[in-house]
Order: C-alpha cells, then structure tokens, then sequence
C-alpha cells in the first residue's frame, strides 16, 4: 500500500473504480436492448486510469476526455443519474440529451467535454492551462487519449507547446493496446511516453491496471504543474476488455486471443486494489461487499433516475446553442 494514500482515499478509489465498471457494464446491456440509441464505447478494464488520476485533482482543476470518457467523467464526480439520462437522451442529462456518449461535459466540475475526435481535446486542455497561467491560478489541466492519438498532428503539436510556454498540463495516454484493431507496436517503434520525452518534458510509463502507481504518478506531475514546472506526459498501460466500441462484439471481430484477454482480467484493477485493501487492513471481506452493494443502489437509482426523466421538447430544440439565432428560424420562445 502506498505511503500517500489515506485510508479513506484507497477506499473512495476502490468505489470509485466499481462504480465505473457497474455503470459501463449496465450500458452494455442498455445497448443491447437498444434502450440506449446507438452504440458506446466502454470503459471496462481502464478503471484505474481515470480514478488514479482524477484522485490526484482538485474540483477546480480541469480534463478533457475522449470517445472512450464515461470512466473520467464519473472520476471526476459525474453524476451517476445524469450520465444515463445523457446516454438515454433523456432532458436531465448533462447535455439535455442532445449529446450523447461522446459529448458529455460539466463545466462546473472541470469536465471539458469528451470528444469523439481523436487527440483533439490535448490543445483544449493546452488552453485552459494557459488561462490558469496568465491568471496566476494554480489549477491545471489533464488531457486524457489513447494510444491510437500518439499519431494525430495536434497531440504533438499540443506537447510542443506545452513544453515551450511551461503549461500546467498534463497528458495522459491511456494505452490499452489497440487503436481499434491496429496495435501500437505496428504504427509506433517507440513508447509513447520515450516520445514525449523529445519534447523536453518528463515522460513516464506506469502500471495502468494499479491505481496507486497512477496516482504517485498522478501526485507528482500535479505538484510539477502546480509549481510552475511545466507539463508532464504519463503513459499508463492498461487494456479494454470489452471492443472498440458496443457493436464489435456481434461483428465476430477476431484480433485478440483469448489467452491475450485472461491474461490481462488476471490484472483487473479493481480485484487487485480490494485484495491490497483487505490484505494492508483497511477494509474486510465484509465490508468490500457492503461498498459493492452501496454502488450497486447507486447505479439502480440513478438509472431510475434516467429512465423516469422527460424527453427533450420539440419546441426546445434551438436551446443550448452556442449560437443565439440562426437566418430563416423562428426566434427562441416561438412555436417550431
């Protein structure tokens, strides 16, 4: 167990991961039932990624996310509610059900928005820090992506500048093996984290399935940020279990072994983290199913939640726009 972990953090990590996993786990099966439209991409596997990270962040400090986000937002305190209203389009959810999966966000609890462009929330994240800069804040900015955005022309660019300008900024790439169905080792020589190195900031490769060993890491490049030291580049190892996305698994895609993903669930964070819980006293058997069963409550009420909540009115569809009119539609207020 980590020196720099209180006892109730390891334990609100550990619920926190559950939750993650509970939460995507019940929208597969929303999938599949075709109550959620469309499809998602799930997060089961990379648990400890988000939690690991977003433990080390402050309410003010801010992420932006991916296509792959549930698991940040729910880390950085999301809504459990809120989030499956979104994914039902439902009127209470975060972005009125106009959003979806990928576009979730919550200003008010540093949530960016996740993004279902490869890559593109790094310069997002690049300029929230450098508001935090010029202000003298001492907040910072996480950027999380996978390793299938370690090609993508504006994650370096977005590196470059951060290292030039000492951005407090973080970027997390979340490698769990497979852009799609293309792995790294056939689109990149080098790790990503030796990369990132080149542009004259640390780069480190952590254990992603072991939320202590994210979050030391964590801890470090938000004290560097906070400092004034500028960015760090953390790559955390990790795997997906489930596919790319809800569809893939009744397409009889092929590209991983068996042997390939028992190996990986052998390492699932969240069994791990209860059994170094349990074995350094800080929870019983007993008390990991009553956390458990309190996370369990917490999805059924929330889909609850969603599934009671009203859908998006007709005649509120030009609400929540950036824009305040549009040439040739009737003035908001008026009957569509």
């Amino acid at each position: 167990m980590s020196n720099i972990l209180p006892p109730d953090l390891a334990r609100t990590m550990y619920h926190d991961m559950f939750c993650i996993r509970q939460f995507d786990s019940k929208v597969v099966a929303l999938v599949d039932d075709n109550e959620i439209p469309g499809s998602c991409h799930e997060y089961c596997g990379q648990e400890a990624v988000a939690v690991g990270v977003c433990s080390a962040l402050t309410k003010t400090d801010i992420l932006t996310s991916t296509h792959r986000g549930h698991g940040h937002i729910l880390a950085k305190g999301g809504d459990v509610g809120k989030m499956f209203a979104e994914l039902l389009a439902k009127s209470t959810g975060y972005n009125h059900g106009r959003g979806g999966s990928m576009h979730i966000a919550d200003v008010g609890l540093g949530i960016y928005g996740a993004n279902g462009i490869v890559g593109a929330g790094a310069p997002m994240a690049c300029g929230a820090a450098h508001k935090f800069k010029l202000a003298g804040e001492r907040n910072v900015a996480v950027s999380f992506f996978g390793d299938g955005a370690i090609n993508q022309g504006v994650v370096h660019e977005a590196m470059n500048l951060a290292a030039i300008w000492r951005l407090p900024v973080i970027f997390v790439c979340e490698n769990n093996q497979y852009a799609i169905s293309t792995p790294l080792r056939d689109v990149s020589i080098l790790d990503p984290y030796i990369r990132a190195q080149s542009y004259g900031m640390p780069g480190v490769s952590v254990d992603g399935m072991d939320v202590a060993a994210v979050f030391e890491a964590a801890v470090s490049a938000v004290d560097r940020a906070r400092s004034g030291e500028g960015p760090t580049f953390i790559e955390c190892k990790t795997y997906r279990y489930l596919g790319h996305y809800s569809g893939e698994r009744h397409m009889k895609v092929t590209y991983r072994t068996n042997e390939e993903l028992e190996y990986w669930k052998r390492r699932d964070p969240i069994d791990l983290w209860a059994a170094r819980l349990i074995e350094g006293g800080l929870c019983t058997s007993e008390e990991i199913s009553k956390l458990n069963q309190k996370v369990d409550d917490e999805i059924a009420r929330g889909l609850q939640f969603a599934r009671q909540s009203p859908e998006p009115q007709v005649s509120e569809a030009l609400e929540h726009m950036y824009a305040v009119s549009y040439p040739n539609t009737p003035a908001r207020g008026a009957e569509l």
